[in-house]
Order: C-alpha cells, then sequence, then structure tokens
C-alpha cells in the first residue's frame, strides 16, 4: 500500500515483480538445498510394470504373482521361503536412475513382523537363484527401517533412517549430517498402507524419499561401491508376510541403462 501511496510503483508492476521474486526465491531455495533433493516431475519416467502381468520380471513363482493390479510378494506357514528371495528386473542393469513405486508391507504373523526392500545396482549371487545383493532401499512394517540405505550381502547398514553419511575406504561409514529427525520421518510412513518411495542413483550419491520426505543421503566413496546393477524386489525370510507394489515408474539418468545384460 505504501508503495502505491508515494508512487513508486504502479499497481500492475509491483505484482509482476513480486512474482518474479517469488521464482527467484524458489530457484535460490532449490540450489541452496541441492538440485539431487528436487524431487523430479513426471517427464521422462516409463512404466516397467504392466499392472497385469510379470513380464520382465523374474521370480519364484511360489512367490511372486499378480493379483489386482499390483505385484504380490507372500509367504505362508506352509511355503516359508529359506532365504531372502528377490524378482528381479530383466529390462537390464541400471547406472544412473530415479525410481518412483507405491508400495505396501502386512504381517501375517503374531510378531508384527514383515521386511522388504528394493534392490539397485545389485549383482545376482553366483550358484543362487534369485539371491541377489547389492544397494538397498529398505522397506518394513515397524518403526526402524523403512528408507534406510542397507547393503545386502553387501556392508550392511550404510545410512540408518535420518542420516546423512559418507561411506569411506574399507566400507566405513561416517555420519555427516541430517536430513531429518527419525521419529518424525517415521511418523510419515504408513502402516499397512499404500506409500510411494522415490530412490535417486546419481554417480556415488544416493538419496531416499518416502512420501515426500527425504529419510536418507548417501555418498559412496569406497572403492568397492557399484556403478552398476540389476533392479529387484525383496520379499524377506521369516514369519508369514505379504509385500505389494504397484505403479513402478523408472527413469535413466545420462547412460543409464545396459539393455545388454538382460536375460
Amino acid at each position: 500500500m505504501k508503495l502505491r501511496q508515494h508512487g513508486w510503483l504502479p499497481a500492475q508492476k509491483f505484482t509482476g515483480l513480486a512474482f518474479a521474486g517469488l521464482a527467484f526465491a524458489g530457484l535460490a531455495l532449490a540450489l541452496l538445498v541441492g538440485a539431487d533433493f528436487v524431487l523430479a516431475d513426471d517427464t521422462g519416467f516409463k512404466p516397467i510394470f504392466d499392472g497385469k502381468t510379470l513380464e520382465s520380471w523374474d521370480g519364484d513363482p511360489q512367490f511372486w504373482s499378480v493379483e489386482d493390479g499390483v505385484i504380490l510378494g507372500r509367504t505362508t506357514l506352509e511355503h516359508p521361503t529359506k532365504g531372502n528371495t528377490f524378482l528381479i528386473w530383466r529390462g537390464g542393469e541400471l547406472g544412473d536412475f530415479e525410481l518412483t513405486l507405491e508400495y505396501s508391507v502386512y504381517p501375517e504373523n503374531d510378531k508384527g513382523f514383515a521386511n522388504s526392500g528394493i534392490q539397485y545396482r545389485s549383482f545376482e549371487v553366483e550358484g543362487q537363484r534369485w539371491a541377489v545383493g547389492g544397494y538397498q532401499a529398505d522397506l518394513e512394517a515397524g518403526d526402524q527401517c523403512s528408507g534406510i540405505l542397507y547393503g545386502e550381502r553387501y556392508r550392511g547398514i550404510l545410512a540408518s533412517c535420518g542420516q546423512k553419511t559418507v561411506i569411506k575406504e574399507g566400507g566405513k561409514v561416517e555420519v555427516v549430517g541430517s536430513v531429518g529427525d527419525p521419529k518424525e520421518i517415521q511418523a510419515k510412513i504408513k502402516k499397512e498402507d499404500w506409500n510411494k518411495y522415490h530412490i535417486l542413483a546419481r554417480k556415488n550419491h544416493f538419496v531416499h524419499t518416502i512420501n515426500g520426505v527425504v529419510t536418507c543421503e548417501v555418498t559412496d566413496e569406497d572403492s568397492a561401491k557399484r556403478s552398476m546393477g540389476v533392479l529387484a524386489l525383496q520379499l524377506h525370510a521369516g514369519p508369514p508376510m505379504k509385500v505389494m507394489f504397484r505403479n513402478i515408474r523408472l527413469k535413466c539418468l545420462g547412460d543409464g541403462v545396459d539393455s545388454s545384460t538382460s536375460k
């Protein structure tokens, strides 16, 4: 009001500058936060699950199926899995990428235990069918592990919920900061309901996000870091449980995917 009263700026010009200022402030915030934290829009994402079949996916049919438009992994008392078993995407090995999907995980046991994960840049264990190791975006029915970066058969926990870490030579994990309070992050994750997972892998930098909340950030400086590998979904060994996935969409960054490795 004072600007108009003193004749400093016409109302229309002030409005235009205000919007320009807001846009500049948004850009400045994005630069301060870092490009890796700005979640991408839908541009460039392609579905890798057709909602009807397991075409391009490979897993033990005793445990994996498609029901009501979702991928279902399930163990029962009558059909437990002896070890963690995986549904492997056969579209090729991934390098730099973004992945989004929705998941829901349910315990079907009195212990309340149900665990799963999304493997990326991972390796298939020699001599064991449907066994995978490598980086894992963890998820569970509990209150601690969802969103963490776990190394399946590969160096163990690389970042707990809320942590920003750097992995040094020999797999030594150094906590260098925080992306949020673990309890507050876990409170945003729905129990026995659908959640949206976003994974960003760019060079040696990884960011996990669930329901729009960053859960961990990792920079891997170890010589044992992986630059390419398979994508897979995990069904954990243990009591009866089920995990469901839908709306699985992938965007390759840079070279992205090596389709020559598909089987």
